[in-house]
């Protein structure tokens, strides 16, 4: 059985703690509400260079080198992200140095002191990540996406930020966003692997007792999807890559699990509908897939692929096709168990994995009213019927609801326009 406990530190810290027997692992994970939904227009892309000014060392391990070398010296693993609504920042390393770990994790949060000249070099690093995303179009395409389902607003806008700030951003600046959101209030702890409470507890004391502060700013809420329902960006590439989908809801909806069965059903994995009857039939692409996307209060359900150029009209009217199928007629009951037991072997499978865990309860912990438990996440998929999923789909999948997001070689966008009437 897979458990956790929440403790607090004296400065209201949570500590989740989720330990097992049956690993010889510890991943130490610290969630800070401090997403790129947090930020202004003048600060697009500061929670995610934040992130990359963190590595560059504190009080005990004062440079890059020196937090890296710390950490794989013992053969552990070091990273963090940042996406829209939260960041994380992690440590995975065999139980007998946890300790090493969350010393290195704890210096590099609590003591980050942003060097300028480290400011200087780490600009081109981050222009650098820019640009291998614009590049990488199967990538772009799904953040073209978001900006279309969600306007531009910080939900819409891409993590990666503008290179005017990426550019112009001061210590200062990084100082301020830390001590904002950086605070006791807006922090989670985890640990997830070969640990116990106590020991949790005693680390994170140790290590992180020192952060102090209330939490300064809230995000806005959205107040509107985006308008448009095209979003073409003309590009000299091998394939065009389009995502296309609809707006839905948030993360706390009741609807939110018979959303995840119907994207299973729908391209979630290769018995899906869109894997068999466009890729396998049709032979017209490598990957295609749908997936949900759920913020705290808003949400997208889309399908995206990599098409022959000449066949990105009929592969937008195939995916269409199926999203009128399944509006239409629903879902047959076999499909429903087959994308139940899909999940619920996917999230076991996923736990074994302490980064996994961790990630699990920590985020839930950070952003939700309540964490559930492993079996209470089942309970719910459990819980979805076949008429669930078949309103859902005649609700959302309406051809006034949809939107594209592509990049290829065209400029016909008036023609993709025509495709979803």
């Amino acid at each position: 059985m897979i458990s956790h406990t929440t403790q607090t530190l004296d400065s209201g810290l949570p500590v989740l703690t989720s330990a097992s027997d049956g690993t010889a692992s510890v991943t130490a994970m610290v969630f800070a509400g401090a997403g790129s939904r947090y930020e202004k227009e003048s600060e697009r892309g500061i929670s995610h260079f934040l992130e990359h000014m963190f590595f560059k060392g504190g009080d005990r391990y004062k440079t890059t080198k020196e937090v890296s070398v710390a950490i794989d010296a013992v053969g552990g693993e070091f990273n963090a992200f940042t996406g829209k609504e939260y960041a994380g920042y992690y440590v995975k390393v065999a139980a007998e140095h946890v300790d090493l770990g969350c010393d290195v994790l704890g210096d590099m949060l609590c003591n980050a002191s942003f060097p300028q000249e480290e400011i200087e070099k780490e600009r081109g690093v981050i222009i650098e990540e820019d640009r291998m995303y614009q590049d990488t179009p199967m990538y772009r395409a799904g953040w073209d996406f978001e900006e279309l389902i969600f306007g531009s607003c910080p939900l819409g806008w891409d993590t990666i930020g503008t290179h005017d700030v990426i550019n112009s951003v001061q210590q200062a600046d990084f100082q301020k966003h830390k001590d904002n959101l950086y605070t006791p209030d807006n922090l989670v702890i985890t640990f997830a692997g070969k640990t116990s409470d106590e020991q949790a507890l005693d680390l994170s004391t140790k290590y992180f007792g020192s952060l102090s502060g209330t939490k300064q700013r809230e995000f806005e809420p959205l107040d509107g999807y985006g308008k448009d329902k095209v979003y073409l960006r003309t590009k000299k590439t091998e394939q065009s890559h389009l995502v296309i989908g609809v707006p839905s809801f948030g993360s706390q909806d009741d609807r939110h699990f018979a959303q995840k069965l119907l994207s299973i059903i729908l391209g979630g994995n290769m018995s899906s509908r869109m894997f068999l009857n466009i890729r396998e039939a049709k032979g017209m692409c490598y990957y295609i897939d749908s997936d949900v996307d759920s913020y705290l209060d808003a949400g997208s359900l889309s399908t995206r692929a990599g098409i022959d150029q000449s066949r990105l009209d009929e592969a937008v009217k195939l995916i269409i096709n199926e999203y009128d199928q399944v509006a239409l007629h629903g879902v047959l009951d076999e499909e429903i168990a087959r994308a139940k037991s899909y999940m619920k072997g996917s999230i076991i499978l996923s736990l074994e994995d302490t980064e996994d865990l961790a990630h699990f309860f920590g985020k839930q912990q950070l952003l939700y009213p309540n964490v559930r438990s492993v079996d209470e996440y089942i309970g719910m998929i459990e819980a979805v019927t076949k008429e669930d999923v078949d309103q859902l789909a005649k609700d959302l999948l309406g051809h006034e609801n949809l939107r594209l997001a592509v990049i290829g070689n065209t400029d016909n966008k008036a023609g993709l326009e025509s495709l979803l009437v």
